[in-house]
């Protein structure tokens, strides 16, 4: 992959969404804390804007996304009180008053379109909204890890409790250079390089980060592990250079 397009930001890698799966395993022996990649450059005129992606606020409140239950009250007319499941779509059919997309939007701010939806039946419709169901909160492990697969996030969770989580390092783990995948928008990961052999000997455990909702580990293969046990007598002279 050939970036266009460099950006400094928070000494951290940034990639767009679609190239996140193939860099986290062809940048292992790379990736490294102080550099930034920004998306490929596909129009001139937009670079600007693909250097510097606007990141979103990941500290507000729980945001309504597939596969959610709301519960609608209407305290005035409670023929409408209602039970309703986000679909893949994002949209969520209300009773008499058709689809209304509700995904990407807080609790609070889903009243609005539901009022209007009702506006049309219900005049100056009353309504409440609770959170009865959501996904819970994940976290995934892959790479060289005892077992990789996603986990539920259970409270405060460090990079290397998380690993401890998925079974802990392999002996070919790079403990070294630790990729941690974190969205900050719809079209970008943050992607910074983890120094987990560093911090589990007792060194800098403050750099230990805090795992969030939707985080990936990634752990390389180390390159000796890479190896292998039989090789042609040809290809020695990679190895060896006097």
């Amino acid at each position: 992959m050939r970036f266009s397009a460099l950006a400094m930001i928070s000494g951290s890698i940034l990639l767009p969404l679609s190239a996140r799966p193939a860099a986290a395993q062809r940048n292992e022996s790379t990736a490294s804390a102080g550099t930034a990649i920004a998306a490929p450059m596909q129009k001139t005129e937009n670079v600007s804007d693909a250097a510097h992606p606007e990141l979103q606020h990941r500290d507000g409140r729980y945001q309504l996304s597939a596969s959610d239950v709301i519960t609608l009250t209407f305290p005035l007319t409670p023929e409408f009180n209602q039970t309703a499941t986000v679909q893949p779509d994002g949209f969520v059919s209300l009773v008499g008053a058709g689809d209304v997309h509700l995904e990407g939007l807080t609790a609070e701010e889903s009243i609005q379109p539901i009022k209007a939806a009702y506006a049309k039946i219900l005049h100056d419709p009353i309504v409440s909204i609770e959170l009865k169901d959501f996904n819970k909160p994940y976290f995934i492990a892959g790479g060289q890890v005892g077992k990789p697969g996603k986990y539920e996030l259970r409270g405060y969770t460090t990079a290397a409790q998380a690993v401890a989580i998925a079974g802990g390092f392999n002996e070919s783990a790079k403990h070294s250079q630790v990729l941690l995948f974190r969205r900050v928008n719809n079209n970008w990961f943050e992607v910074k390089s983890l120094d987990l052999k560093h911090i589990l000997q007792g060194h800098d455990a403050n750099e230990d980060p805090e795992i969030r909702p939707g985080d990936m580990l990634f752990v390389p293969q180390n390159f000796m592990s890479k190896i292998k046990k039989f090789i042609p007598v040809t290809t020695v002279g990679t190895y060896y250079q006097p």
